[in-house]
């Protein structure tokens, strides 16, 4: 990784790190220090009126951020932490359901508003680059009147477009990122993703159903974020989209139940699962206590239960 393209953002990120809250985590970390922020923590589009966000985090790493996923409101979570925009440099899609995307370009596009001039490389499945591409022809008159205006630089060429594939995906001095394609039907290029830096690994599951494989691809890590349904709620979760009359079908055969995430955990010897993407999101009956319930009956280790904004330092 060329370091001296994040010389503007690392001032950034350090002023950053030294002001702002971080989210919610149990204790502040040292200014500068290595973090995990799940952003939004919801799985499905729908917006209510009790629910966290979809499904987004944020790492940083020796002052450099990586975006995962980019679903409704990212923009807004990271700006609530204090997260500089004009800084985004890495921003990673596990598959092109909206949750998880549409923000992808809008993300970049509001960083750019408000200063950002250096390269932003944003990774995902096939199609991503076309997805770009359509965003800024739908914006092309907004950019380009801006561009001339008040002479921005122009977006279309900071923002770089990446299709990977399962194998590694991107690597620099600081990080090695690779991609296990995991089983979300009916996509087929959905992933699940590992960043290795130095001394941490961290997994994410992306959107999958059980999906015994994925233990290897995560064996050891640090930190495993997956996804997480409770089945019991499943039913009322379908009741409330009538619109949507096989969507428990595509629950069942798409999400990893509670009890099967923590086999995952187990079989994997992760030092600490995450869950995230939490399917229903908007029950309030499925406290804290009860997700990690569930997942105890196959793991016995740390369980962190995700909320929006939670801030885990990773030393």
């Amino acid at each position: 990784m060329d370091r001296r393209r994040f010389i503007a953002g690392a001032s950034a990120l350090a002023a950053f790190s030294t002001s702002q809250a971080w989210g919610q985590g149990a204790t502040a970390p040292a200014a500068g220090a290595n973090r995990l922020v799940l952003l939004g923590n919801k799985g499905g589009p729908s917006i209510r009126g009790y629910s966290p966000s979809p499904s987004s985090s944020l790492i940083v790493w020796n002052g450099v951020p990586y975006v995962i996923d980019a679903g409704y409101g990212v923009t807004f979570k990271l700006v609530e932490i204090g997260f500089p925009l004009p800084s985004l440099r890495y921003l990673f899609i596990t598959h092109h359901h909206s949750d998880h995307n549409l923000e992808a370009v809008t993300l970049p596009y509001n960083a750019w508003a408000i200063g950002l001039k250096t390269q932003v490389d944003v990774y995902g499945p096939e199609g991503m680059g076309a997805m770009l591409d359509a965003g800024w022809v739908s914006n092309k008159f907004d950019i380009e009147t801006r561009m001339a205006d008040e002479g921005r630089p122009d977006l279309r060429k900071l923002v770089r477009g990446h299709a990977y594939k399962e194998g590694e995906v991107m690597r620099t001095s600081d990080v090695a990122v690779s991609a296990l394609r995991n089983k979300h039907p009916p996509i087929a290029d959905s992933y699940a993703l590992k960043f290795q830096f130095n001394g941490k690994t961290i997994v994410f599951s992306g959107d999958t159903t059980y999906f015994p494989p994925l233990a290897d691809f995560a064996k050891g890590a640090d930190y495993l974020v997956h996804e997480v349904a409770y089945e019991p709620a499943l039913k009322a979760l379908a009741e409330r989209n009538p619109n949507a009359a096989t969507l428990i079908d595509h629950l069942k055969a798409s999400h990893t139940m509670a009890e099967d995430v923590g086999r995952i955990a187990a079989a994997a010897g992760v030092k600490n699962l995450v869950l995230n993407h939490f399917v229903p999101a908007d029950d309030k009956s499925l406290t804290p206590e009860v997700w990690t319930e569930a997942v105890r009956k196959t793991f016995d280790g740390p369980v962190i239960v995700g909320r929006d904004l939670l801030s885990i330092p990773l030393g």
